[in-house]
């Protein structure tokens, strides 16, 4: 045991300074990344607020945006997409929205958000040329800037989770659409999942700050698309 401890005093001997620097530096980072990660959760719930609302309240738009998560394995939505959809699906039938733009991942020919969300809304009596879906909606940054720049939405209710709902609306709103958000609270009985989910908003507030400030483009470009005018112009 002396022999050791007499080794690792010999060895920190001869490496001190590279010791203390690698300490300040993983300090310093440590500091920054906190200090950046409370400044993008505070510049999310500034930009968000004021533009969300519940059902009832949310102003009129020509088109829902849901926000894909996790399909099952028999390829339906999760509980937590579905109550996604459930409210999509209520706003069109109040008249709140005349379309509904369903995004999320396509990953391979075996998972498809896109097509289980639109498979619901169709089942539960949404019309099929009323739902539009977006197959590279990877990501919320994804789904919000191909909204805007593949779909040509301007105006738009976005519908997810309650604790996702900030950092949606906020990225929406930066990359072009003008939009309000109505967010789910009933997944809250999901409590390991919904605790999980809430507790990595704040580095994914980080990551959207990140990726305003990069500009980039979302994974998959290409061609505008006609489907949300098609479906606004079609009763």
């Amino acid at each position: 045991m002396r022999g050791r401890f007499g080794a690792a005093r010999r060895w920190y001997g001869e490496h001190r300074r590279f010791v203390r620097w690698t300490v300040l530096a993983l300090t310093v980072g440590a500091v920054a990344l906190t200090g950046g990660t409370v400044a993008s959760v505070t510049w999310i719930r500034d930009t968000a607020q004021g533009h969300l609302y519940g059902e009832a309240e949310v102003p009129d738009a020509p088109v829902a945006l849901v926000l894909g998560t996790k399909v099952d394995a028999d390829g339906t939505p999760s509980p937590v997409l579905a109550a996604r959809l459930e409210i999509a699906r209520r706003l069109f039938d109040a008249g709140k929205v005349r379309a509904i733009l369903v995004s999320g991942d396509n990953m391979n020919a075996d998972y498809n958000e896109p097509a289980a969300m639109r498979n619901w809304l169709v089942e539960r009596g949404v019309p099929a040329h009323k739902v539009v879906p977006d197959y590279a909606g990877f990501d919320t940054y994804d789904s919000c800037a191909r909204a805007e720049r593949i779909f040509g939405v301007r105006q738009a209710t976005v519908v997810t989770q309650s604790f996702h709902l900030p950092r949606a609306v906020a990225l929406c709103r930066r990359l072009g659409i003008d939009a309000n958000g109505v967010g789910d609270d009933s997944a809250k009985r999901y409590a390991q999942t919904w605790w999980f989910s809430s507790s990595r908003e704040h580095g994914a507030c980080l990551k959207a700050a990140l990726e305003l400030l990069s500009g980039r483009d979302p994974a998959h470009l290409g061609r505008r698309e006609t489907g949300v005018d098609d479906a606004l112009r079609v009763d």
